[in-house]
């Protein structure tokens, strides 16, 4: 992956080379680009043109199947669960996958795009409203305070400050973080994540030949994807869409949420992550701030959760998120992760949610490594 923030003076090609060149310089015993034989490639902006041609330019990969994926802030974790099902079904034994966003190209943003006239969506409303009203919802159902759900905010921007590659590297105070300027009430300035350009490149192969390029392989034990709509009826304290896609990861891993190691999870505002928490099966509705209150999922803690400083502070490029979820997985379970490594992780859990039809959480996303 590269280091994210804002890159006005690179193009979206120009990440994606430095992604993509990174990736092949980190295989340990080496890899020839001609070995790829198929790539996926995340991005959710712009929403047509974009096709595959762009990875190729970016990459010098011309005339293998490229395929594009977008799936909402699900959008690298889902490319990565395509290309995984590629070389599981046997079609590939080496392929790509790289997510990309350039956030700062897009003038309005996310904000310009809440005023679209649409059927589906109430025009006005942004993101930071749609977790206003969860954390709002949140915090009256369970009596939890402002001050808890900072504690999100404290941990991540504490583990980010130690973070190499993230966008915002400096800590808060639980003070710092209510008495900041409120953005959607109750969430302020630090409980959102920022607006960042950012690229992470992925090298997949068949379990059986892994050991041609590394000694030190990780393996991907399980996936899961699901979609919610609010339309259904639901609570505005969890998300469906990450429950029933954990639930198909475990599954398919053979393991339950007591045994991963490391977490990084989705925490586009603070109270996500807190509400996630819960969906992923860490703890009871209504009781993860318990985690945070005994430090469990502090770095130093049983089961640390975004040691990376989560999107909070590592940035949210929508593309790149959930692949460098993955490549962050990978090094802390080769023991790599630098000054935010955990103690001797075995399993780790990677986990996005995505917006669509008028719902925060349509669609959840897991994945779950191992050694």
């Amino acid at each position: 992956m590269i280091d994210f923030g804002e890159h006005f003076s690179m193009s979206l090609e120009d990440m994606i080379e430095e992604a993509y060149l990174n990736a092949i310089a980190s295989v340990d015993k080496g890899l020839d680009p001609k070995e790829i034989e198929a790539a996926w490639y995340g991005t959710v902006y712009p929403a047509m043109g974009n096709s595959g041609l762009v990875l190729s330019h970016a990459t010098g990969l011309f005339g293998i199947p490229i395929t594009r994926v977008e799936n909402a802030c699900a959008t690298g974790s889902d490319t990565f669960r395509n290309a995984c099902f590629s070389v599981a079904a046997g079609l590939y034994n080496v392929v790509l996958v790289v997510g990309a966003e350039k956030m700062h190209d897009e003038p309005g943003g996310l904000l310009q795009r809440a005023d679209l006239k649409r059927l589906w969506m109430g025009r006005g409303v942004t993101m930071p409203a749609f977790f206003g009203l969860r954390a709002t919802a949140y915090m009256h159902k369970y009596g939890i305070t402002r001050e808890q759900v900072a504690l999100v905010s404290v941990k991540n921007h504490h583990n980010g400050s130690l973070y190499p590659h993230a966008h915002l590297r400096f800590e808060c105070s639980v003070e710092d973080v209510v008495n900041a300027p409120y953005v959607s009430y109750p969430l302020g300035l630090y409980d959102c994540c920022p607006v960042t350009d950012g690229a992470a490149a992925l090298i997949l192969a068949r379990a059986d030949i892994a050991t041609r390029y590394t000694d030190n392989p990780v393996y991907v034990l399980g996936s899961g994807l699901a979609t919610d709509s609010f339309v259904r009826g639901g609570d505005l304290t969890n998300f469906r869409a990450s429950q029933n896609a954990a639930k198909q990861a475990y599954e398919t891993a053979g393991v339950k949420p007591e045994d991963i190691d490391v977490a990084e999870i989705h925490d586009c505002f603070s109270i996500t992550e807190l509400i996630s928490y819960e969906d992923l099966g860490f703890a009871e509705p209504g009781q993860g701030v318990k985690l945070l209150d005994e430090g469990h999922v502090h770095l130093g803690g049983e089961k640390p959760i975004n040691p990376s400083g989560g999107l909070l502070a590592k940035g949210h490029p929508l593309g790149a998120t959930g692949a460098a979820q993955i490549a962050e997985l990978y090094e802390q379970l080769r023991g790599e992760a630098g000054p935010v490594q955990v103690k001797n992780p075995e399993i780790a859990l990677q986990h996005n949610v995505g917006i669509g039809r008028f719902a925060t959480g349509s669609v959840g996303c897991v994945h779950i490594l191992g050694r």
